[in-house]
């Protein structure tokens, strides 16, 4: 039976390196190679090729996934690229394996980010075609009114595009839920902005049915059930997740 070959990148995530947008920025800047040579995007390969990252051989350990659930605290930055950004999220966790974020959340923002060793999970909780949704508290600088409620959730034009219909609540007079199904690049703050409204602190509270129920700076491992039902509404994936030590919770000192 001929061997199933495997996209470099795609290899990269399922083995816990990475997901496969970060695997491509490294594959482009180089740092990847096959057998000694530096591969071209999209390169194949297959179980008797010798992988490395900046010289470093990857290998396949089998081990469970780990899933966690953070409280990221304001000035945390969203990347794995410890060389680059002294505050970076991989750093202040300290966790004992390499994991990376779901998606990203603004410095200047904080709340709930997920992260994992599971590569082949973040591009299917990524997908805004899938309409996962994503929950927000927000305070602004003026009064909310009715129709900053009625234009945020309609649709505002940033970024060359419509944004999607998403659902906003006024809280408080200052403050306002918004429910959204799509991640574009500082999202929330330029909807406001284009409304003459300034964003002055900006949470996140939920990622689908993942509530945020620990303190800023902590983190723990989603439950079974959690992972259960974070299965069930990504349905195309062909995971079967696992958790160890459920609701385990860690301080940051």
């Amino acid at each position: 039976m001929e061997e199933q070959l495997k996209r470099i990148n795609k290899y990269l995530s399922e083995v816990g390196f990475c997901s496969r947008r970060e695997a491509d920025k490294l594959i482009e800047a180089g740092r990847v190679t096959i057998n000694g040579v530096i591969p071209e995007m999209g390169t194949k390969i297959s179980t008797s090729d010798i992988i490395e990252v900046d010289g470093k051989p990857i290998i396949d350990s089998k081990e469970p996934f780990v899933y966690l659930a953070f409280n990221k605290p304001i000035g945390i930055v969203c990347t794995t690229d410890t060389n680059v950004e002294k505050d970076n999220i991989i750093d202040f966790i300290k966790y004992p394996k390499r994991i990376f974020p779901i998606g990203r959340l603004d410095k200047p923002s904080e709340g709930l980010i997920l992260l994992t060793d599971d590569g082949d999970i973040v591009n299917k909780i990524l997908r805004a075609s899938n309409n996962h949704e994503k929950e927000y508290i927000v305070k602004v600088d003026k009064p909310i009114s009715q129709t900053f409620v009625e234009r945020m959730s309609g649709g505002i034009p940033i970024l060359d595009r419509v944004t999607k219909k998403c659902k906003v609540e006024k809280l408080s007079t200052y403050e306002f839920r918004i429910i959204l199904t799509q991640g574009l690049n500082r999202q929330i703050r330029r909807m406001c902005e284009y409304l003459n409204y300034e964003v002055e602190t900006l949470k996140r509270v939920r990622i689908m049915n993942i509530k945020l129920d620990m303190p800023v700076g902590e983190y723990r491992e989603l439950s079974t059930e959690e992972l259960k039902d974070l299965n069930a509404l990504i349905q195309d994936s062909t995971k079967t997740f696992k958790a160890s030590n459920p609701k385990q919770q860690h301080r940051k000192n």
